[in-house]
């Protein structure tokens, strides 16, 4: 006589390798990581609005937000215009995206319609590797190798300037764009692909016209998660762009980002309570809001331009 459904499922409990009340533990401990997350994000933006607070309570909201002058290391003439620091931030992140979204696309491309399984297999990991490499080898990669090199091309390049960390940040998001591009590509149904190539498409007609159109919610969104990750990076333009919070658009410059100036003032070059000290709060803030922005921008664009299939 052949075994019922219930009978199976009383056998496959008795031969449970966990206790009979874990069915009610694991929802427990699955609460508390969640509510712990939720904590934690609760208490860095606390810490982060108080020491802003602190900080609008001795420089004017209105300098912060206008002035084109960042020199808070000045003894008589202190200036705290975030302006230039945020334009050095936007030129390192616009470089960046120039030479990420190309070549991202193109590996992701490459990946979803050229590529045999078993090329997949190998290339996406290899091209994922770079995204595991420390920032801070970024950094004197871009300072003792691309900067040279391009001093080589353009001779009145500085040693710190935008150009060099710039493209280094964009070979940093490449596996990002690339990977999550794939990802969006690859959920392209296969009939839509079989659909153009019966009407005379050629392989490169499907990818451009009807694969990318397909998965563009999916591209865009990695797009805008590069961008914030640009902004956000730390060592690679604290090392190789310098420390001039110069308001220009010449990537031959010495510029200085807000992660940068972030890094300069916590290692030491402020007493603790002074305003430059609260001032990294301020900067910080900033940060968060544009970083924010970027990824409820990227939630936005999934959700409004998805493709169901």
């Amino acid at each position: 006589m052949s075994k019922t459904i219930r009978d199976m499922i009383k056998e496959n409990k008795k031969r449970s390798f966990l206790p009979k009340y874990s069915e009610k533990v694991a929802p427990i401990i699955f609460g508390i990581c969640a509510v712990i997350s939720v904590f934690t994000t609760i208490g860095i933006i606390f810490t982060l609005v108080i020491e802003t607070v602190t900080f609008f309570n001795r420089v004017s909201f209105m300098e912060f937000i206008t002035s084109t002058e960042w020199y808070p290391f000045s003894e008589n003439d202190s200036s705290y215009g975030i302006i230039s620091l945020v334009s050095g931030t936007l030129l390192i992140t616009v470089i960046a995206m120039l030479v990420a979204i190309p070549i991202g696309i193109s590996s992701a491309i490459y990946l979803s319609e050229y590529a045999s399984e078993r090329t997949r297999r190998v290339i996406k990991p290899i091209l994922e590797v770079l995204a595991g490499v420390p920032t801070i080898v970024y950094g004197f990669f871009a300072l003792t190798f691309v900067t040279p090199l391009l001093k080589a091309i353009i001779p009145g390049l500085s040693i710190f300037n935008a150009l060099s960390p710039g493209i280094v940040v964009g070979i940093m998001i490449i596996p990002m764009i690339a990977s999550l591009s794939e990802d969006a590509m690859s959920s392209v149904p296969n009939s839509m692909r079989e659909g153009a190539l019966a009407m005379g498409a050629t392989k490169l007609e499907v990818a451009l016209k009807v694969v990318l159109p397909a998965a563009l919610s999916g591209i865009i969104a990695s797009f805008v998660l590069g961008i914030s990750r640009a902004i956000g990076e730390t060592m690679i333009v604290a090392v190789a762009a310098g420390s001039t919070p110069n308001l220009t658009l010449d990537v031959t410059d010495s510029i200085q980002t807000m992660t940068a100036y972030i890094v300069q003032v916590s290692l030491g070059d402020a007493s603790y309570g002074s305003t430059i000290y609260y001032s990294i709060y301020a900067v910080g803030m900033t940060l968060f809001v544009f970083t924010l922005l970027m990824n409820l921008l990227a939630q936005y664009i999934s959700r409004r331009f998805r493709e169901e299939y």
